[in-house]
């Protein structure tokens, strides 16, 4: 008897213990500085918009120039490079920078997005290239979410609508 009173209690103590352990931490996520030169002619920096990570918004000010708004009266898009809010995700912030040239997508870059522990870089160092290469070819916010990166993929695909509507397109 005595032997599974001890049994039990060892199978209820390592439960708890399994279900308190936190598997990662979301204490913020790193930004990564833009590859892609700001739009010639405008006044705000977009290489220096997301660098704390702890605002929601934070990077979606001044990244698009003044020029593209009497020419999106008129239908057509500046070309240039738009990046588009952070979107705060369970895992960290998310936030995409497109470049648009004669009314289309050319690239797409993630600027930032959670790295905080290795499991984090390891699955959007195999997501975010999918991501991009699927937001160029369909040239819209209308893309499949990663599989083992859906968290990542909506923030994504949020991120990539607020650019698009940055730009116009």
């Amino acid at each position: 008897m005595r032997r599974i009173a001890i049994a039990i209690m060892g199978t209820i103590s390592g439960l708890v213990l399994l279900f308190s352990y936190h598997t990662s931490r979301n204490e913020g996520s790193v930004a990564v500085a833009a590859s892609a030169p700001a739009v010639a002619g405008s006044s705000g920096s977009s290489g220096s918009s997301g660098s704390s990570g702890s605002s929601g918004s934070s990077g979606s000010s001044g990244a698009a120039p003044a020029a593209p708004a009497p020419q999106a009266a008129q239908g057509a898009t500046a070309a240039g490079t738009y990046t588009g809010s952070s979107v705060m995700t369970r895992w960290g912030a998310v936030q995409v920078e497109i470049t648009v040239a004669d009314g289309k997508i050319t690239a797409v870059q993630a600027v930032e997005y959670p790295q905080n522990n290795a499991r984090d870089r390891q699955i959007n160092a195999y997501a975010l290239p999918v991501l991009a290469q699927e937001a160029t070819q369909a040239q819209s916010a209308k893309i499949d979410a990663v599989s083992g990166a859906t968290v990542t993929s909506d923030g994504y695909i949020q991120s990539l609508q607020s650019a698009l509507d940055q730009a116009h397109l």
